[in-house]
């Protein structure tokens, strides 16, 4: 792991050896994509000697933050009211302050417009990661966006974010600034030789599934854009429907949406293909029983955590054509890409992918696994992300 320079932004001797202090500023810390790539970035921050400090409104994973020796400050930083701000600003003026931090990473919108006036009043460096789609709807939705683009250094999280900030903001010259650093895996629990047996086959009884069929996997939020009507209409195309199709996660939605997908189900005959299913809370092991993961996203996806946990465990995955699925999976080595929003070209690849024999299944499981460990892990995430708060502390 990359270790922190020495910190230059205090002019004593004492202070020029000071352990860097960054604070990351996001709405709440319950279970996301943003939220564990926090954790993880503290986690860094640590073992690179570094004080993390985590700013937030609170949540799960303040347990999980504080167990790892990082601080956690609540704060209501997800306010949207902008009469409110004043207050929070000046709260946060102080904690920056009694801190004595020397970069400021906000990660969401909100915190941005909270935060950055803040930390360049203080003569801090600042850093936005940029999580989401980032399309500018109107003057109000660019205006609000814009804020993220005023940090210091700015980080995209794919190539496809990236090209909406260029290409939505085209008067705005991020270039020398703007850097694109992938999400990552942790192979440390996204590893397929340490799921033990007792796991996976608690994980089947769970999910009821048959033991006589292959099963196509699903995991996603439960929510339109992911694509869960798509898939159905995919799966109801193909002439071999001898499989099963669990959609994990859809049992967590709200009411009329579980019910818009379970009468779909019916309405296209596939009652005894498809399980309906809560998200896992063990999904290495839920992943091991998938011979085929699909992530369907109507929308492309700013990058896809379920694309690249799925190769680490060894498993073919299948979606469409767009978005940040086209920079983590290689179309026919470690998955498939359909024709975006097209429902025959998915039933295809999922038919192609199931189609696997033994010897080409291993052969995915290794090409698939090998090109996460080489391009998307924790550790290439968290270095990159250190490099940079070096680069801005050298600066200071």
């Amino acid at each position: 792991m990359t270790n922190f320079i020495s910190s230059s932004s205090h002019k004593s001797e004492a202070d020029a050896i000071r352990q860097p202090v960054i604070a990351q500023i996001l709405p709440a810390l319950n279970v996301g994509g943003v939220e564990r790539g926090t954790v993880e970035v503290a986690k860094a921050i640590i073992a690179a000697g570094g004080k993390a400090i985590v700013i937030s409104s609170g949540g799960h994973l303040v347990a999980q933050l504080q167990r790892i020796g990082a601080i956690h400050i609540t704060l209501p930083v997800h306010q949207k009211n902008p009469l409110k701000w004043g207050r929070v600003r000046k709260d946060l003026r102080k904690i920056l302050s009694e801190y004595e931090v020397d970069i400021v990473h906000v990660r969401s919108r909100a915190p941005a417009w909270i935060a950055l006036p803040v930390a360049k009043s203080l003569g801090m460096k600042t850093v936005s990661t940029i999580h989401g789609k980032f399309a500018a709807t109107g003057f109000v939705k660019r205006l609000y966006n814009q804020k993220m683009l005023t940090s210091d250094h700015i980080i995209a999280i794919s190539d496809y974010v990236k090209s909406l900030i260029e290409r939505h903001y085209t008067k705005i010259d991020v270039s020398e600034k703007l850097t694109v650093i992938h999400r990552g895996v942790d192979l440390e629990y996204f590893d397929a030789s340490v799921v033990k047996q007792g796991r996976i086959i608690n994980e089947a009884t769970r999910l009821a599934l048959p033991d006589d069929k292959p099963v196509v996997m699903m995991p996603a939020r439960p929510t339109p854009w992911k694509g869960h009507d798509i898939l159905l209409q995919a799966v109801s195309k193909m002439e071999n429907r001898d499989f099963t199709l669990v959609l994990l996660g859809i049992a967590d939605a709200k009411e009329k949406f579980y019910a818009q997908i379970e009468r779909r189900v019916s309405q296209l005959g596939l009652d005894s293909v498809v399980r309906l299913a809560e998200k896992s809370t063990d999904m290495p092991a839920a992943l091991m029983l998938a011979d085929v993961v699909v992530m369907p996203s109507i929308e492309p996806e700013p990058f896809g955590r379920v694309a690249i946990e799925a190769q680490a465990m060894g498993r073919p995955v299948v979606a469409f054509d767009h978005g940040g699925a086209m920079e983590s999976i290689t179309d026919g080595k470690t998955g498939f890409l359909a024709q975006p929003n097209d429902a025959d070209s998915l039933a295809k690849k999922i038919q192609q992918a199931l189609a696997l024999g033994p010897r080409q299944r291993k052969n995915f499981a290794t090409v698939a696994s090998e090109h996460i460990r080489n391009e998307f892990t924790i550790s290439i995430m968290c270095q990159k992300t250190i490099a940079i708060y070096n680069a801005l502390l050298s600066r200071s």
